[in-house]
């Protein structure tokens, strides 16, 4: 910041280091992606293309930040595992990979990196993978940023994911199907379910 009277206003940030030594989980979450995958005619319970788009936007950030070393895509969320170390992966970080992460280490800073990244992603790939959908108005996505100590916390937290995957990927299978092929409401499906 240029040194004049009014760089005082940089005291005011806050400081939001991430802990060393630790594992770090951006999670992405689309935001009101019922009303956005209704709007966009997406199929149910799976559109493929809109799967291969979250893919797309998930590898983009995978390419731009490299210390990203785990992507798991659920849904309208996905889920990037990273972690600053002195050891752990090799040696540490590469100085040829260099990333916002290794220049800073700020929560906040990496959350709204990677976020963005995969938000302008998923607008910039859209035409691509949905060619003869167009794009009403631009998601949003949110996201979040937690802090894991070993990686036993790390598989915990991904074994919880898979197994939510799999609750909720039988039951939007199954209410679909009673839907699209039982003939019932939503209304009926959600009561048969319960």
């Amino acid at each position: 910041m240029a040194a004049t009277r009014f760089a005082y206003v940089k005291t005011y940030e806050a400081p939001d280091p991430i802990l060393p030594n630790t594992y770090f989980v951006v999670r992405i979450d689309g935001q009101s992606f019922h009303r956005f995958t209704d709007d966009h005619k997406f199929e149910k319970p799976n559109d493929l293309r809109g799967l291969k788009l979250m893919d797309k936007a998930a590898e983009d950030v995978m390419r731009n930040f490299p210390d990203i070393t785990l992507a798991f895509g659920e849904s309208d969320e996905f889920r990037s595992l990273a972690g600053f170390t002195t050891g752990g992966r090799g040696e540490g970080f590469s100085a040829s990979t260099i990333s916002l992460m290794l220049v800073d280490k700020r929560s906040s800073k990496i959350l709204t990196s990677v976020v963005s990244q995969f938000t302008s992603s998923y607008v910039f790939h859209w035409a691509s993978l949905l060619p003869e959908t167009p794009l009403q108005y631009p998601p949003s996505f949110d996201g979040r940023l937690v802090v894991y100590p070993t990686d036993k916390e790390v598989r915990d937290y991904f074994a919880w994911r898979q197994a939510d995957t799999h609750i909720n990927n039988l039951y939007n299978t199954t209410f679909w199907a009673l839907v699209q092929q039982g003939g019932m409401s939503t209304t009926e499906a959600h009561e048969r379910l319960k």
